[in-house]
């Protein structure tokens, strides 16, 4: 019997036999006098027993939330709407309290729900919260920034958004665990929830928990994944599909990151793919700063030769290593650097695989500039000349102040959010973060991630799901031609392959911060949602 329960016991069997009258007590036998005794010091002990217990039990954490109403005009359309800035709490299948998940919801008001289409949205990382999405593009405020240009002072500056997607459809921003204001509650821990497949399991449970709490099931609904956010978007369509039975009408991949070791993993375990996939995101980034000594006037033509030339000669050489001949390898170490703006004695000196962070650092440096990983048309002053890599990236110098200063702004002026508690732009969780992942595809778990088989197989149970992938020609975290990749390994069958499509920008990683590209960022989005419900 558990020790609450045995304690309750002896206190009814204490309340019905222990008679406290001292003038009773006079004809009590001594024995029975003892017993008495003893039995009331029980009962004074269990009662303190208890009130420790209460003592030590953890106060139950509580979800907040902010709501507030709101108006935008979105291209000459008037659109009220409610904001709901807050937690939810999340517990396991024990019904024990795990996780507060923060979210910012904006509803329309008015209208039939179950029509409406609903969009939860995050960023990347792994780490990091969802403001760069939400201020950049998506939400109804947006960060002010002028492209191209370090923005370290203030006054930072927010307006209403022409280009949020509220148009189209209901949208809640989502913070994983550890970013923003979630974090673990209870017994949990952080590393409870950092990896692929827990961080997969996690957001999906928090859309089953919204659709429930908010009486959503009904609406077509989309997932919207940036950067890292696509390897959760591809594991979270098809565990929403399995184990859920919750069908999506699209997802959309926002500059994704699909597969650990392959495409997307430039430097990871020597694979050659990865180094042939980047080559044109080096070269695109050479012609945008004049580094090369023949620039061509086409710019898509010149991408598809570097394309053809690391497919045709490059990717070869890289999988013959040393049984490549000394003509070969010479000729394609002169081809790399004619393409790169760069030398053949460096790519011969780096054995044919030159990873971002020292491509960025070696391009300009005889200018002592470094450039961009996230957006490579961004440039800044090196703090080491010397250095083999990256000392810091630049991009982020550039608009990470103005961004943040004014999602702040924005969330405790607008909103009134108070939490009482850091909000976390970013947990640095990469560093902890468990890559292996059970796919759909294997008893067996993989070390590394793909979760782009995770997304084939969920068009194929729903082949009525749409995908839009979105990509910047100079981002070099997720290079375009490694998006190109993951989307040609797809397994899925040709009748489907239309069900993908992809659209181009002439900007980096974060595309909506070009104001060209975000213009036709929404136009795409947009598009994309009209067709798809």
């Amino acid at each position: 019997m558990p020790q609450r329960q045995f304690a309750a016991s002896r206190r009814r069997f204490v309340y019905y036999t222990c008679n406290t009258n001292p003038l009773e007590q006079r004809h009590m036998k001594p024995g029975k006098l003892i017993l008495a005794a003893l039995l009331l010091l029980s009962l004074y002990a269990v009662a303190d027993d208890d009130k420790a217990d209460e003592a030590d039990k953890k106060p139950e954490p509580e979800a907040q939330s902010f709501v507030s109403q709101h108006e935008i005009r979105i291209d000459g359309q008037r659109i009220k709407y409610t904001a709901t800035a807050g937690t939810l709490l999340m517990r396991n299948k024990d019904d024990e309290p795990i996780a507060l998940i923060g979210y910012t919801a904006y509803v329309k008001q008015g209208g039939n729900q179950a029509e409406r289409p609903l969009m939860f949205a995050w960023n990347g990382g792994p780490g990091s919260a969802s403001l760069w999405l939400h201020m950049g593009v998506l939400g109804p405020q947006r960060a002010v920034i002028e492209d191209l240009v370090m923005q370290g002072k203030g006054p930072f500056r927010r307006v209403s958004n022409d280009f949020s997607i509220l148009d189209r459809v209901d949208l809640v921003m989502v913070d994983p665990v550890g970013t923003g204001f979630s974090h673990a509650v209870g017994d949990a821990e952080g590393k409870d929830f950092w990896g692929v497949d827990n961080d997969i399991e996690s957001v999906s449970q928090f859309i089953i928990r919204y659709l429930t709490d908010n009486g959503r099931w009904a609406s077509p609904k989309y997932i919207l994944g940036e950067s890292y956010g696509g390897i959760r978007a591809g594991g979270v369509s098809y565990t929403l599909l399995t184990k859920y039975n919750i069908g999506l009408n699209g997802v959309v991949l926002v500059s994704p990151y699909m597969d650990v070791a392959g495409a997307g993993g430039v430097g990871v375990g020597q694979l050659a793919v990865g180094y042939a996939m980047t080559l044109s995101g080096y070269a695109a980034t050479a012609w945008y700063h004049d580094a090369l000594a023949n620039k061509p006037a086409d710019f898509k033509a010149f991408l598809a030769e570097v394309d053809a030339f690391a497919v045709d000669e490059y990717l070869p050489v890289l999988v013959k290593g040393r049984r490549a001949s000394d003509a070969d390898r010479m000729a394609v170490a002169k081809q790399l650097g004619a393409y790169t703006g760069t030398t053949a004695d460096y790519w011969l000196a780096a054995n044919f695989r030159v990873k971002e962070s020292q491509f960025v650092q070696e391009l300009l440096r005889k200018r002592g500039q470094v450039v961009g990983r996230i957006d490579s048309r961004v440039v800044g002053y090196t703090t080491n000349p010397l250095s083999e890599s990256m000392p810091y990236d630049p991009f982020f110098s550039t608009v990470g102040p103005a961004f943040v200063a004014a999602f702040h702004d924005y969330y405790r002026n607008d909103l009134g959010v108070v939490m009482g508690r850091e909000y976390v732009v970013s947990g640095g969780l990469y560093k902890d973060w468990d890559r292996s992942h059970m796919g759909p595809s294997s008893p067996y778990r993989s070390a590394a991630a793909d979760t782009g088989i995770d997304l084939a197989y969920a068009m194929i149970q729903n082949p009525t799901m749409k995908v839009l992938v979105q990509q910047g020609y100079y981002d070099l975290a997720t290079p375009y031609r490694a998006t190109e990749h993951f989307i040609d390994q797809l397994n899925v069958p040709d009748s489907l392959r239309d069900n993908v499509s992809i659209e181009y920008y002439e900007a980096g990683h974060m595309m909506y911060v070009h104001p060209p590209s975000l213009a036709k960022y929404k136009q795409d989005l947009g598009a994309f949602i009209d067709a798809s419900h």
